[in-house]
């Protein structure tokens, strides 16, 4: 009964997500996850321009090297991936892009609006494991500190009064060379090891 209550609960949440009007120079639709009651969330940066379009978070090349990842963990396929993971991010709609090339960074303000909608998920889905992904991410939850010092690490830290494990992952961008040289190589491959083991996983 409580997990219908709450895929009830988050699918009102989505809903109001979706509506979410509060940044005017980020670009709509908003862009959210399947409404899965699970204790595992992860926290994206920004959508980039694809997602918005296909209608998910981490939809481009960087999803394909995140799935990757989670396969070579867990053995879950992209879809088992959504199906399990309750998909947030920092902020969840695209930010457009720079001037002078690549994604804009989301200004504070910008943050700080869909810091609200997080810290509900927070209430909601009360997780037991929090997986952000890349430096924007992490120090959502995490002083700021080089990759090399968070990843490969568990954290634990409390969000909207709730207390959760925090594993903390680089991005994978394909612009970031980080994950595939050392020490990173090598960090992302204990940060993993780290996830599988999680009691939220089984």
């Amino acid at each position: 009964m409580e997990s219908v209550v709450n895929n009830s609960a988050i699918t009102h949440h989505l809903a109001a997500l979706r509506a979410c009007d509060r940044c005017p120079r980020m670009h709509k639709p908003v862009v959210v996850g399947r409404p899965v009651a699970s204790r595992i969330l992860l926290v994206g940066q920004a959508p980039g321009d694809k997602e918005p379009k296909l209608g998910r978070p981490f939809a481009w090349t960087a999803g394909k090297t995140l799935f990757k990842w989670f396969h070579g963990a867990l053995g879950w396929s992209e879809d088992e991936v959504r199906d399990r993971v309750y998909f947030a991010a920092v902020c969840r709609c695209f930010p457009g892009k720079n001037p002078t090339g690549g994604d804009r960074v989301p200004v504070p303000d910008e943050i700080a609006n869909c810091a609200v909608w997080l810290d509900r998920e927070f209430a909601l889905l009360r997780p037991a494991l929090i997986l952000p992904i890349g430096k924007l991410a992490i120090t959502q939850f995490l002083p700021p500190a080089p990759l090399a010092d968070t990843i490969g690490k568990t954290f634990r830290v409390t969000r909207a009064g709730h207390a959760a494990d925090c594993i903390p992952l680089p991005h994978p961008s394909g612009a970031s060379p980080w994950h595939r040289m050392e020490p990173g190589k090598t960090l992302l491959g204990r940060a993993l090891a780290l996830m599988a083991a999680h009691p939220a996983i089984t």
